[in-house]
C-alpha cells in the first residue's frame, strides 16, 4: 500500500493567496506558482486558480488540496483580496464571503473578529512583510479572505455551535494536513470546551454521535454550547479537560464504543480499536454470570449481541461497562476537578447503562 499523501491547510492556502495578491498589487504581475514557507520549513508551491487585478486591489486564489485526508474543505477555492490600508495600520484582516465571524467568547480571537486563526494570521503577516521588503511596499494592507461555498461547507463543521457564523474558519498550526490525524476535529473539541468555560457552563457532554447527543440533551437539559461532538476522540476530550476543567462531564455513546473505552481505548474508531469480547466475558464472569453466559458473550459478534444476552439473563452488562469506562475516564483525568458520569445507549437511543458519582 502506498504512503498516504499529505495536504495543506486553509491557512497555508490563504497565505499563498495573500502573497500572490500582494506581489501583484505592487508589481502588476501574479507569481504562478507561488511559494511560501511554513513553520516547520516546508516550502510548498501553489498554482493559482484565480487572478484578478483592479484599481487599488488584487485577488488571488488557490484550490485546497487536503492530500488523502477526508477533509470537508478539500477542493475548496481559498481566495484573498489585498488592498492598501492606512499608513501604520499593518495587516488588517477581514472576513470575505465564506469565512466566519466570531460571535461568542472563549475562542482564540475576540468577538467580532474574522475567524482567521492566530497561526494563519502570523503566516500571512510574515508573507506580507517579506513581499513588502522585496518590492518596496509599506506592508500596510487589508487582507480579505474568502472561501467559495464556505458558508455551506461550514454547516458540516462545528462552527455554528461554536458561535462562528457566516462561514468557515481559516485553520492550521503547521500548514500541513496529516492524513487521518483529524486535527481539525480535535481542535474543534478544544474550542468547544473553551466556549463552554467562557460561557460559565459547569456541565459538558462528550457524545459519540447525534443519537447519544439527543439522549444526553433530554436527560440533563443541557445547552447546545455544552455539547461536545466528541466522535471517536474520547481521549481528546479527557486530556483537554484535564488541563482546562469543567466541574462535570458526561460521556455518552453506543454500547460498542463505550465498551472500547471501558477497555482503555481513548480512540474509539473502528480502524484503531476493537471491542474485546474476552474482556466483556471477564466482566460478566466477575459479576457472577453463569458459565454459559460467559461463553456466549465471548463468542458474540457484536457488543449489542453481548448486551442482549446479558439482559435476557438479568445481568446489567450496560451498567458494568459504564462503570468501567467511568474509571478509565477518571484515570485519564488524573487529579483534575471533573466529576464524570457515563451513559450507554443502544441503536434505538434507549439508555442501557449508566455510571455516575455515588453509584
Amino acid at each position: 500500500m502506498s504512503e498516504l499523501r499529505y495536504g495543506w491547510t486553509t491557512g497555508a492556502c490563504a497565505t499563498a493567496s495573500a502573497r500572490a495578491a500582494y506581489i501583484a498589487l505592487l508589481t502588476g504581475e501574479f507569481p504562478d506558482p507561488v511559494e511560501i514557507v511554513l513553520p516547520k520549513g516546508h516550502r510548498p508551491a501553489f498554482a493559482l486558480a484565480r487572478e484578478r487585478l483592479g484599481e487599488g486591489f488584487a485577488t488571488a486564489g488557490v484550490v485546497k488540496d487536503a492530500g488523502d485526508d477526508p477533509d470537508v474543505t478539500h477542493g475548496a477555492l481559498v481566495s484573498v483580496t489585498v488592498r492598501p490600508a492606512q499608513s501604520g495600520e499593518g495587516v488588517v484582516f477581514r472576513a470575505g464571503p465564506g469565512v466566519g465571524t466570531i460571535t461568542k467568547p472563549g475562542l482564540p480571537l475576540p468577538v467580532g473578529e474574522p475567524a482567521i486563526n492566530p497561526v494563519p494570521r502570523k503566516l500571512i503577516s510574515d508573507a506580507i512583510a517579506e513581499v513588502a521588503a522585496g518590492h518596496g511596499g509599506a506592508g500596510d494592507v487589508v487582507v480579505e479572505v474568502s472561501v467559495e461555498d464556505g458558508e455551506e461547507l461550514a454547516r458540516h463543521t462545528w462552527n455554528p455551535r461554536l458561535g462562528i457564523l457566516g462561514g468557515l474558519s481559516i485553520l492550521g498550526t503547521t500548514g500541513v494536513v496529516v492524513p487521518y490525524s483529524c486535527s481539525a476535529w480535535i481542535d474543534s473539541i478544544r474550542r468547544g470546551v473553551d466556549v463552554a468555560r467562557a460561557a460559565g457552563l459547569t456541565h459538558v457532554a462528550g457524545c459519540t454521535g447525534s443519537t447519544s447527543e439527543r439522549v444526553v440533551t433530554e436527560l440533563h437539559g443541557l445547552d447546545e454550547q455544552a455539547l461536545l461532538d466528541m466522535g471517536d476522540f474520547a481521549g481528546a476530550v479527557l486530556k483537554y479537560l484535564r488541563r482546562h476543567p469543567v466541574p462535570r462531564l458526561t460521556i455518552a455513546g453506543g454500547i460498542g464504543k463505550i465498551s472500547k473505552l471501558a477497555n482503555g481505548h481513548l480512540d474509539l474508531h473502528s480502524k484503531r480499536s476493537q471491542v474485546d469480547f474476552g474482556v466483556l466475558a471477564g466482566i460478566v464472569a466477575d459479576a457472577g454470570g453463569a458459565a454459559e453466559l460467559v461463553a456466549a458473550v465471548r463468542e458474540a459478534n457484536t457488543a449489542l449481541e453481548a448486551l442482549q444476552r446479558c439482559q435476557a439473563a438479568d445481568l446489567p452488562l450496560g451498567d458494568l461497562i459504564a462503570a468501567q469506562a467511568r474509571e478509565v475516564c477518571r484515570e485519564t483525568l488524573r487529579e483534575a476537578p471533573v466529576e464524570v458520569d457515563v451513559v450507554v445507549i443502544d441503536r434505538a437511543g434507549t439508555i442501557v447503562g449508566r455510571a455516575q458519582h455515588g453509584f
